[in-house]
């Protein structure tokens, strides 16, 4: 039985092997039959390379596998394949795969991040590259001029980089930092044109009042044996600076991870820090992990502007998460970047070109050429290819702030118009060719910067390891309420002080940066210090330098901190006095307003006084009157309560207006000096010695703007020296820059020195700095600060009153300045006016007395004639009615008499009658 049962499983296994082998051969029939009627698709190659080992590449090949695959899709096309290199991001690498697929496959054309001096140089070692197109999707891409004329179609797919640094540029401007520092990656795109690059970037940077303090270049990560240890050597050297404004403007994604990671761990994402990113990175964020982000906390970058909303957009990228969660499953968070769109809209472009210039897999390459720049379609990108210059990329950039578990968009940029808070604004701006600077209000208002702040930050921190500026000072300068060096002992150094120095300090501290300086003496005359600051042995020169053209040809001058004009002084001379000169301690008004009213009170007492007055009833007596009072003389008495209430006032005005006028006319009969030499040509026609400070520009400015004669020109180098040579004679003039002149007449204006002659317009004080120095406007920028908030008066002014405070000038406060001025009306008016009123209202009294004297003793003796009338009818009717009152009481006197008496007749009677019973 086993025997048959194996026979008859045998059996039905060749059985259903047979059924297996008829159906195959049925199959296979078909397939022959379907290959006959349609015809077999031609392939066509791509020649790709691209660096796998980066986000950047791996996002890249996704994107031309999903153009491959919608374009093998369809039927009437020539069948599409991708010949992919893997150059791991190494120059020499890229070649190499260009010239493989050049010469191993029969490509139609070649893509991928192939720079133009790669693809060059591989054209050298292969003729054939030449007549292959190729399209560069490097990041950055090359200038024209620079092409080599033997890639006829190489074709540039990259960014435009002048474009980025204009947008980090307008970022830094915008936010007003004075330095920056500058990192990169030297990779294939950068290194080719870096000089270019930085150099442009730092002209721009200086257009808007910045400047590179720091370079800090990383070569390519791939080539890099320690990356970790390299990048924390050279972030510790950057912490040892001041400056925290750290503009990324080249980089790869995975460089700018491993140096944000660094930079947190040294300290270098702090408050007061501040980074920005480049495109090339912050277009990657939406692609990265929640690690990057962590450590991008509060940076700011820009990214290309593209349309996510419309459906081609939409479905792309579908396809794109799913096919690359399948190929790279390792990576979480995958969005399409700008980048991708760029290699699917190339890849695309390759396409179709090839399909409608190829004729039986032939085609040629001018034809090629020629269809990928005109092919017309809508790319996701939003991109135009352009033959040997730079895409037409998008010309705007979207701002975005690294926050949170993201990153927020805060505005727009375009190179035209700006910022802007709303993309559609700006497009109609830009449409209308009109300014949207109120759109760009607050556009950094919202920011979160390292270290959870929200103010901008300065950009700089406190740093001892920076070189310290030798800022150079006048050890001997004439003036020393300016500079003034003296040697301490204690601190085996020097001291320095002086109003230059304290304006100096003071516009430092409004610096948006950290400057370490250090004060140097300098022993020699103002223009050999400019010479030292000229040749850069001095990094600036601080104190009463004054700013003249042939010193502006050697150095930057700051803003001038203070005006200076050329004074002489000159010994004062005394002047006559004028005959009537009393006459001008009032003005005419006073006199007149005077005379009025001391006629009218005299007149008000007068009328007042004449009836019970016997000294004051004639006219005569009323004019001696007037002029007595005066000196208080007078011998009249005033007997009347009614003058006396007028005169009163009268006299304390006397009082008030005597002493005004001897005050007056004690200053205007002083004698007016004049000076005795009234201008300059008088000095030069007399050939007069004049002095001056030897160490400054006054000496060349008398004898070659002025004429003076050199041998008539002494030079003094002390101020104390001036008034003893005016006394000897040795001079017969000095002549001073304005603010040397306040304070040399303040100290000796007892000495009988005066300002004379025409005074010479100059430049002013400043401070010098070499050629090209930033230094110099951002200290003129101060300057200005302090002079509109008038901080530099106050400190001008708190000098001079230091010197009356210390004896300096006690002089100058003996001899008050002479006012020439007569006395008018309104100091005296109030005092007048109460005068006036008192005479007015006496007099007005004086008026309505006369008037009714005559009715009003009438009245009086009428009211008297009557009360006297009832005074007597009362005395009559009180006699009356006492008489009256009298005689009542008498007669109930008389009644309770008798009344008495019939009572005591009465009882006896009574007694007796008792006792009988």
């Amino acid at each position: 039985m086993n025997i048959s049962g194996m026979g008859r499983n045998s059996s039905l296994q060749l059985k259903i092997v047979c059924f297996n082998i008829v159906l195959h051969l049925l199959a296979w029939s078909r397939m022959q039959r379907s290959h006959c009627l349609v015809p077999q698709r031609s392939i066509m190659s791509i020649g790709v390379v691209l660096d796998l080992d980066s986000l950047m590449g791996k996002q890249q090949k996704i994107a031309m596998e999903i153009a491959v695959q919608e374009f093998n899709n369809q039927l009437s096309s020539p069948k599409l394949d991708l010949q992919i290199k893997d150059s791991h991001g190494n120059s020499a690498q890229v070649i190499a795969g260009v010239m493989d697929l050049s010469l191993s496959n029969q490509v139609l054309a070649i893509t991928g991040t192939i720079t133009h001096n790669e693809a060059a140089l591989a054209s050298e070692f292969s003729d054939t590259i030449k007549n292959i197109p190729i399209m560069s999707l490097t990041s950055f891409t090359g200038r024209p001029e620079l092409l080599s004329s033997r890639l006829k179609h190489f074709i540039q797919v990259g960014d435009d980089i002048n474009l980025n640094m204009q947008c980090i540029v307008a970022i830094v401007g915008y936010l007003k930092w004075k330095k920056v520092t500058v990192i990169y990656e030297l990779n294939n795109d950068f290194s080719s044109d870096q000089g270019r690059i930085l150099l442009s970037l730092s002209y721009s940077l200086k257009l808007v009042g910045s400047e590179i303090d720091n370079h800090l270049a990383f070569p390519s990560l791939s080539t890099l044996l320690d990356p970790n240890t390299t990048i924390e050597n050279e972030l510790n050297k950057l912490k040892r600076k001041s400056n925290r404004v750290f503009l990324i403007v080249h980089s790869s994604l995975e460089l700018a991870n491993m140096l944000f990671e660094k930079a947190n761990q040294i300290g270098l994402m702090e408050k007061g820090s501040v980074w920005i990113i480049p495109n090339m990175v912050a277009g990657l964020l939406d692609s990265v992990n929640s690690s990057v982000i962590f450590n991008m906390q509060g940076v700011v970058g820009f990214k290309t502007y593209f349309m996510e909303m419309n459906e081609a957009f939409r479905e792309f990228k579908f396809k794109f998460r799913r096919r690359f969660a399948l190929e790279y499953p390792k990576e979480d968070n995958i969005n399409p970047s700008i980048f991708a769109l760029q290699a699917y809209d190339a890849t695309w472009a390759i396409f179709e070109a090839a399909n409608k210039s190829s004729s039986q897999g032939k085609f040629s390459l001018e034809q090629f050429s020629a269809k990928v720049l005109s092919n017309k379609f809508d790319r996701l990108s939003r991109n135009t290819f352009s033959k040997n210059r730079p895409l037409m990329q998008s010309q705007s950039f979207n701002i975005i702030n690294v926050i949170g578990k993201s990153y927020r968009e805060m505005a727009f940029w375009t190179p035209t118009l700006g910022f802007s808070k709303n993309i559609f604004s700006n497009q109609l701006m830009e449409k209308k060719n009109t300014n949207n600077d109120h759109d760009s209000n607050g556009v950094f208002s919202t920011v979160y910067w390292p270290g959870d702040m929200q103010s901008v930050p300065k950009g700089w921190t406190h740093s001892n390891e920076e070189r310290l500026l030798k800022i150079g000072v006048p050890s001997n300068g004439a003036f020393t309420q300016f500079v003034n060096v003296t040697h301490d002992k204690s601190m085996n150094g020097s001291s320095i002080t002086g109003f230059s120095i304290t304006v100096f300090e003071e516009a430092v501290k409004l610096l948006p940066y950290d400057l370490h300086y250090n004060f140097v003496p300098f022993n020699g005359s103002y223009d050999e210090m400019v010479h030292q600051v000229h040749n850069k042995a001095l990094d600036g020169a601080v104190g009463d330098t004054g700013i003249m053209a042939y010193r502006y040809n050697l150095v930057d001058f700051s803003q001038p901190y203070i005006e200076s004009d050329l004074h002489m002084v000159v010994t004062e001379q005394p002047a006559k006095s004028k005959t009537w000169k009393f006459l001008d301690a009032f003005t005419k008004e006073m006199w007149l307003l005077i005379a009025a009213i001391h006629i009218f009170v005299g007149f008000v007492i007068w009328l007042a006084e004449r009836e019970d007055n016997p000294d004051l009833r004639g006219i005569g007596s009323m004019l001696w009157f007037l002029v007595t009072v005066l000196f208080y003389a007078h011998r009249e008495p005033i007997r009347r309560p009614l003058a006396r209430i007028v005169l009163a006032p009268w006299l304390f005005a006397i009082f008030i207006v005597t002493n005004s006028f001897t005050a007056s006319l004690t200053s205007i009969t002083i004698s007016q000096a004049k000076p005795s030499v009234l201008d300059i040509q008088t000095l030069k026609e007399r050939n007069s010695p004049v002095g001056c400070n030897g160490n400054s520009f006054i000496v060349n400015y008398l004898t070659e703007v002025l004429k003076f004669k050199p041998e008539n020109i002494r030079k003094i180098n002390s101020i104390s020296d001036y008034p003893a040579a005016f006394e000897n004679k040795d001079i017969e003039a000095a002549f001073f820059v304005g603010p040397h002149a306040r304070v040399f007449l303040a100290k000796y204006s007892c000495k009988g020195l005066i300002n004379a002659g025409n005074i010479f317009r100059l430049g002013g004080f400043g401070f010098a700095y070499p050629k090209g120095s930033s230094l110099a406007i951002d200290i003129s920028e101060a300057l200005l600060n302090m002079i509109e908030s008038g901080q530099i008066k106050e400190l001008e002014k708190d000098m001079l009153n230091k010197l009356k405070n210390e004896g300096i000038a006690n002089c100058s406060s003996k001899k008050k300045e002479k006012d020439n001025s007569s006395i008018d009306i309104p100091p005296f008016l109030g005092l007048f006016s109460i005068c006036s009123s008192f005479a007015i209202l006496a007099l007005s009294y004086h008026t309505i007395c006369l008037l009714v004297k005559k009715n009003l003793e009438t009245l009086t003796y009428h009211i008297v004639l009557t009360l006297i009338r009832l005074w007597r009818i009362w005395k009559w009717t009180t006699k009356y009615f006492s008489r009256i009152m009298r005689r009542v009481c008498s007669c109930i006197e008389t009644r309770n008499a008798e009344e008495d008496v019939n009572n005591s007749q009465q009882n006896p009677v009574i007694v007796v009658a008792h006792a009988s019973s």
